[in-house]
């Protein structure tokens, strides 16, 4: 495989496929996933900046093993930091808190 990195134009952005974005992918095909969830999980606009990344994207890379997307970043020397989930915070307790509605 060539040592490149690939890109998605969507708008004014471009995001670049990683190992993380080709997991979010693997998750929006195989598993129930509006394209609003999708957009919010790339960072995108809309559920319509999803559906025309969705289109832009080469199908053979859509269905490429993640392990294998991650071996050809390391082989390709590029620069990969896996992102991190959210920090999560914990609902204050129902005796006498703050609620974290707002």
């Amino acid at each position: 495989m060539e040592c490149k990195r690939y890109f998605v134009k969507v708008g004014d952005r471009e995001i670049e496929i990683t190992p993380d974005v080709l997991e979010i992918i693997h998750e929006y095909i195989h598993r129930p996933m509006s394209l609003e969830e999708l957009a919010s999980k790339l960072g995108l606009d809309s559920w319509e900046d999803a559906y025309i990344f969705i289109k832009r994207i080469p199908g053979w890379l859509m269905w490429m093993p993640v392990s294998l997307w991650r071996y050809h970043y390391k082989k390709c020397g590029f620069e990969y930091v896996p992102q991190t989930p959210p920090e999560t915070v914990e609902a204050p307790s129902s005796e006498g808190g703050e609620s974290a509605e707002a």
